[in-house]
């Protein structure tokens, strides 16, 4: 045997490891707000690191390209039961494809199993809080490649209240006639009128597809409206209010014996063919385990519980930002996000980024409706589902508010004295002798909480 083959990573590749290491301290020490993140289960990290990941698995179960699947196969048949389970879903009436590597992959194998090059298709546009995948160019470029094979026109949020707005939504597509119609977004912080959608889609019998990702876990926990009363299929990823492994899931639905629509009657066997084998290889076992430890907790009585703290959590730490006099896209949050728009303190979200950065803060800059530029939007958004995970409560998350008041102050401070270009404002900040002194406060605070599904070797 290769002594390789057999050494820990600690002594096959101390580099390597250190780095690990380094992470996983900046983990536990650090205070996670992006919220498009989590902390998965130990279970999930044990499946990501089993033999599973040895095998290689084209096809669908029991309808391989290789041997030696029959194990493979129970794992997968498994996984599909269980997400369909965690949704409430009849498998009379609901399939799933457990196989995506991403959300990203998800979502372009869907578009590619039922939309012909150039066909039609509307989403929510980024800077309103939609996803690159659901079309996004600008006027010069086009961005995703689902903007590069189809038409896309986006819809967008009332650029006064931030919120969804349906009739221009309906008034567009009369004009435009998609077949796709996307709802779901990555920073929307409210909840969706799916009936509403189902209602434009229905006006130019087009799909009706849902992007869950970053809500998955709220509406498995039946907190949120749920998109498979409305959609044809619904898309998710498995690392965020799920709280599993990275990876992406497709619901379909199927045709029910009645069924006279074509689009619904052929809906399984396309997206089967277009996830393998026209957008990937063989499966990645190891994560579809990992889906499958998360959706079964998904139907515990604690996994729910979770999931109402992290709406609480989330809107304890909106009403503190608040009473601090900021302002929040929509006024406040239905979910696990809130988008904080800074124009008033005249920061972008790139500098309030750049602050909690350096004091040990992880949050993300974010577009907010009627912004022009991604790369300096004039708000950050905030998640709470990551140091819900780590047990924080309601007045822990009014202290996190606090903290980021702080670092607000001392970006507007540091602008004011700096000048506005981020060239001149990145290295003020760096050489700024008070944020040490806030990231020592929340490192101190941050350790106080454990990762409680930190690995074995974690110290």
């Amino acid at each position: 045997m290769q002594p390789a083959l057999t050494k820990p990573l600690a002594e096959l590749d101390p580099e390597l490891h250190a780095i690990i290491e380094l992470e996983k301290d900046r983990q536990r020490s650090s205070l996670e707000l992006i919220a498009s993140e989590n902390f998965t289960y130990r279970a999930v990290m044990d499946c990501l690191g089993s033999e599973l990941t040895n095998k290689y698995s084209e096809g669908m179960p029991n309808k391989r390209y290789y041997g030696g699947n029959q194990y493979i196969d129970q794992i997968e048949l498994l996984c599909q039961k269980r997400c369909l389970e965690a949704y409430n879903l009849n498998p009379e009436e609901w399939g799933v494809n457990v196989q995506p590597y991403s959300g990203s992959p998800a979502n372009f194998a869907t578009l590619n199993a039922i939309l012909k090059p150039n066909d039609r298709l509307m989403g929510l546009d980024l800077p309103s809080g939609g996803h690159l995948t659901h079309g996004y160019q600008t006027d010069k470029l086009k961005i995703s490649a689902t903007s590069v094979y189809f038409q896309s026109m986006p819809y967008q949020v009332d650029t006064a209240t931030g919120l969804m707005d349906y009739d221009t939504l309906e008034k567009t597509a009369k004009l435009f006639r998609p077949k796709l119609i996307i709802c779901g977004g990555s920073a929307y912080p409210r909840d969706w009128d799916y009936k509403r959608f189902r209602e434009i889609a229905d006006q130019h019998n087009a799909y009706l597809m849902c992007d869950m990702a970053h809500i998955s876990g709220l509406v498995s926990a039946q907190l949120l409206n749920n998109p498979f009363e409305y959609c044809d299929i619904v898309t998710t990823t498995t690392h965020k209010t799920i709280r599993g492994p990275r990876a992406g899931v497709i619901f379909y639905r199927k045709a029910k014996a009645e069924e006279t629509d074509e689009k619904i009657k052929t809906l399984e066997h396309r997206i089967n063919f277009s996830v393998f084998p026209a957008c990937q290889g063989g499966p990645h076992n190891h994560q579809i385990a990992g889906i499958a430890v998360a959706m079964k907790q998904a139907c515990t009585p604690e996994f729910k519980a979770y999931a109402k703290r992290v709406m609480d959590n989330c809107n304890a730490m909106a009403e503190r930002l608040i009473e601090l006099g900021y302002t929040l896209a929509t006024g406040g949050s239905d979910n696990h996000s809130i988008l904080w728009a800074l124009k008033s303190q005249g920061i972008s979200g790139s500098k309030l980024e750049k602050v909690c950065e350096l004091a040990g803060i992880s949050i993300n800059k974010n577009t907010i409706a009627g912004d022009v530029s991604a790369l300096s939007p004039s708000g950050v958004r905030i998640g709470s589902a990551s140091l819900t995970t780590r047990g924080f409560t309601q007045n822990d998350f009014r202290k996190v508010a606090d903290l980021l008041h702080e670092a607000c102050q001392l970006a507007v401070d540091i602008q004011s004295k700096s000048g506005k270009p981020l060239k001149v404002f990145n290295p003020a900040a760096e050489a700024d002798s008070r944020i040490p002194e806030l990231k020592k406060r929340v490192q101190e605070y941050a350790r106080s909480f454990p990762i409680p599904t930190a690995s074995a070797h974690s110290h």
